[in-house]
C-alpha cells in the first residue's frame, strides 16, 4: 500500500506508527500539497493528506478512515474491542485530532498571510482550544496500558507537532504529557523515526 503524506504532518505520522505498529507494509511517498500533485488529487479530491492507496485499487481518506482501515484489516488491532474503551480511544484519537486542526489553522495563518494581514485574535482563539485540551489531558493523562491504540498514537502525533512547530510554548506547564511521551517511547521505540519532522 502506498500512503501520501508529509513528514511534518501529525495526521500522516499518526497513521505512519499505526501501520507500523500494526505490522503493515507503507511506501510513504512524500507530496506537497501546496503544489496539488496529479497522485493526490486523483485519489482525493479534497488534495489532502494522509491518503491511502490500497493494493485493490482504493483510496482512503482522512486519518481518521485509515486508522479504522487498519484496524479492520487487523481485525481489531488498533482499537479495543469493549464498546467503553474503545469509545475512549476513540474520543481520545477526536481529542488531539482537533487539538492539531488548532495548530495547524495557527501556522497555516501564520505563513500564507502577509504579516500585516494576519489576524492575531483568531490565533489566539486557536490557542484557547489548545491549551484548554492540553489542560484536559494533562489532568488525567491516558493509560497506555498493556496495547497501544489509535488514541495513543494521536496523541503522540499531537505532542510531536507541538515540539516541531511550537517548541517552548507548552512543556512548562505540562510535564504530565512529557513524562506520557516518554513512557510511550518506551513502549513503542519506533516513535523517533515516524514522528513528525521537518
Amino acid at each position: 500500500m502506498k500512503l501520501l503524506c508529509s513528514p511534518a504532518s501529525p495526521y500522516s505520522s499518526k497513521v505512519r506508527m499505526a501501520a507500523h505498529f500494526l505490522g503493515i507494509e507503507l511506501n510513504a511517498i512524500r507530496v506537497d500539497t501546496n503544489t496539488g500533485p496529479a497522485i493526490l488529487v486523483d485519489n482525493n479530491p479534497l488534495g489532502k493528506i494522509p491518503t491511502l492507496l490500497t493494493d485493490d485499487g482504493a483510496s482512503i481518506f482522512d486519518s481518521v478512515a485509515i486508522m479504522h482501515y487498519f484496524d479492520r484489516l487487523t481485525k481489531g488491532g488498533l482499537y479495543p474491542s469493549k464498546n467503553g474503551k474503545r469509545a475512549d480511544a476513540e474520543v481520545l484519537e477526536a481529542l488531539c485530532d482537533g487539538v492539531c486542526d488548532c495548530l495547524l489553522t495557527i501556522v497555516y495563518e501564520r505563513r500564507f498571510r502577509d504579516e500585516e494581514k494576519v489576524h492575531q485574535p483568531w490565533i489566539d482563539r486557536q490557542w484557547k482550544k489548545v491549551t484548554a485540551g492540553l489542560a484536559h489531558l494533562s489532568a488525567k493523562p491516558p493509560k497506555l496500558g498493556k496495547r497501544l491504540n489509535g488514541g495513543h498514537f494521536a496523541l503522540a502525533a499531537m505532542l510531536d507537532y507541538l515540539d516541531l512547530r511550537f517548541k517552548d510554548q507548552w512543556e512548562a506547564d505540562h510535564a504530565p504529557l512529557i513524562d506520557w511521551l516518554a513512557q510511550f517511547e518506551k513502549k513503542f521505540p519506533a516513535h523517533s523515526e515516524l514522528k513528525a519532522s521537518a
